[in-house]
Formats: structure tokens, C-alpha cells, sequence
């Protein structure tokens, strides 16, 4: 069997023994391991309800199982709105690939639709989101920077191309820098830069998820980018402003949700300096390039 949780989160074969990365049952998921539940009848300033929370699900998951049958797996969404975890899971029990979406993480107070509709790509993600992947006995999964960066340069294009995203942005608050990077990166087509707008500000509303539970009093923001260097591809969660600047460089990069990730390769269907690409690159504060 092979098994993983990743929480908005990998294996080779073990015969009757799961092998964990990220553990719903032992460390993390999409998020660090966590003591947050959020109780069904909670009350919240979140408009996340049951109805909300299966209508993303089904539009995630109605685009994505086809695909992931394409890989040669079941996509099988796990829907768990009574539960109050904060945290979501990705894992792999022979062919069925599973993905545990929680109530718990739908009422946190940062969560809007669209960063829920992130954390389900991420957990997709973890299946078919391409090299790097996790090391050792969990080569299966994508770690979580790839997660993070398919979420935003694949999955939430293709669930939103024929939304009026314009409509949806329309009602949110976006940064002046958002809107001015987001324009130089797709400047003949609104579609695509109303979709990049609505992709990072999805990545700002989980960022905001990870300083709370970090009890952070530093927000993440669009123009404070993370100017560490790993020295070598970090397989865990990066830092939050880390995973904010993934989302945002996702939402920027031009190549097309329709070519496929480099499933083998780190240089096929992304953003990547050695083709000549300066924006959109998965930052250096998680992802150490192997092609120059």
C-alpha cells in the first residue's frame, strides 16, 4: 500500500504497510501538524458553507478525476464538512488516489472559496503535480512547493477558464502590485490576467491560514518576497511568506495550464530560467534548480 496525508498536502510499494511523508495520523498535512478544530456549529465571518464547500469540491474534482485516470488513478475525494481538523490530506492506497478535504479548514476565519478551491488543487497536486517529489519511500507524491505551484500555474486555470473572473475580482481587494504584475505578465489577453489576479489573491487567503496558525504577527504580502536561497530543494513545507511567493510566481508564469508538468523533469511545462523564463520561476526560498 501506499499512503500519505498532506495537509493543503507521498511512496513505493510496501506490501500491508503504509509509508508516510507528510501524516494525517502522525505529523502535518496541507498545514503543520495543528491543535486548531473548527466544530461544524461554530460561528464565523467565514461564508464557507456545506453547500459552498461540495460545489468546489465537485468542480475541482469533476475537471481532475478524467486527467488523474489519465495517470492511472482514481481520483477519490473524501469529504469531510462535520469534521473539524484543519488540515487536508493526500494519499495513495494502490490505484485509488485519495484527497480528504476537511470542514474544519472551510470555516477557518482566512479561508475564502477560491483558497479552498487552492487547497484541493494542492492536494491533487501532490499526485500528478511533477518533479521535485519527496525522496526515500514516498517518491509518489510532489512535495509542497510543487504542490503549491501546480495549484496556481495549472489547476486553478483550467477550473476557471470559463468563469467571469472579472465579476469575482471585481469584489475583492487586490494590491496595486497584484494587478500591475499580473498586467505585465499577460498583457493581450484579460482572461488569463483576471485569472492571475484571482489565483494570488487564492494564494493570499491561504497564506493568511498559515500566519495564523503560526500565530504570526507578520503578514505575508505581494511586495515582501522571501529572499532566502536553499542550498538544496526543500521537501517540506516552506516558510509562509515562501509559499505565498509560489502561488504569486504560478499566477505569473505564461506557460499554458494545457502543457503537462514535467512529470520526469523540472524544466517541462513550467517557468524556468534555463529556457529563458524570469518570471514565474518557483522561488529559490524552497527550490533548488539541477538545470541551469
Amino acid at each position: 500500500m501506499k499512503n500519505v496525508s498532506l495537509g493543503l498536502l507521498m511512496a513505493s510499494v510496501i506490501v500491508s504497510q503504509p509509508v508516510f511523508a507528510c501524516t494525517k495520523n502522525g505529523s502535518e498535512g496541507f498545514v503543520p501538524k495543528n491543535d486548531f478544530f473548527i466544530p461544524v456549529n461554530a460561528k464565523s465571518i467565514n461564508t464557507i458553507d456545506e453547500a459552498v464547500f461540495n460545489t468546489v469540491i465537485d468542480q475541482v474534482e469533476g475537471i481532475y478525476a478524467p486527467i488523474v485516470a489519465e495517470y492511472g488513478g482514481k481520483l477519490e475525494v473524501v469529504r469531510k464538512w462535520t469534521d473539524g481538523t484543519v488540515n487536508a490530506y493526500a494519499e495513495q492506497e494502490g490505484s485509488i488516489w485519495k484527497v480528504s478535504m476537511f470542514g474544519g479548514l472551510a470555516r477557518h476565519k482566512t479561508i475564502t472559496a477560491d483558497g479552498f478551491a487552492l487547497v484541493v488543487c494542492h492536494e491533487i497536486g501532490h499526485h500528478i503535480g511533477g518533479v521535485p517529489r519527496y525522496g526515500g519511500g514516498n517518491d509518489w507524491a510532489s512535495n509542497e512547493g510543487q504542490s503549491d505551484y501546480f495549484a496556481t500555474t495549472k489547476c486553478l486555470r483550467r477550473v476557471w477558464q470559463n468563469e467571469d473572473n472579472a465579476a469575482v475580482i471585481s469584489k475583492l481587494e487586490v494590491p496595486a502590485v497584484l494587478t500591475t504584475a499580473c498586467s505585465k505578465a499577460w498583457p493581450s489577453n484579460a482572461q488569463d490576467r483576471d485569472i492571475c489576479v484571482r489565483g494570488a489573491m487564492a494564494g493570499e487567503s491561504v497564506a493568511k491560514l498559515f500566519a495564523a496558525l503560526s500565530w504570526s504577527s507578520k503578514a505575508p504580502k505581494f511586495d515582501t518576497p522571501d529572499t532566502r536561497q536553499v542550498s538544496s530543494t526543500q521537501d517540506s513545507h516552506p516558510a509562509t511568506q515562501c509559499r505565498m511567493d509560489t502561488y504569486f510566481q504560478g499566477a505569473l508564469c505564461e506557460k499554458s495550464f494545457n502543457e503537462e508538468i514535467g512529470q520526469k523533469d523540472e524544466v517541462s511545462g513550467v517557468c524556468h530560467s534555463s529556457t529563458g523564463s524570469s518570471i514565474g520561476l518557483r522561488p529559490r526560498c524552497w527550490f533548488k534548480p539541477k538545470v541551469q
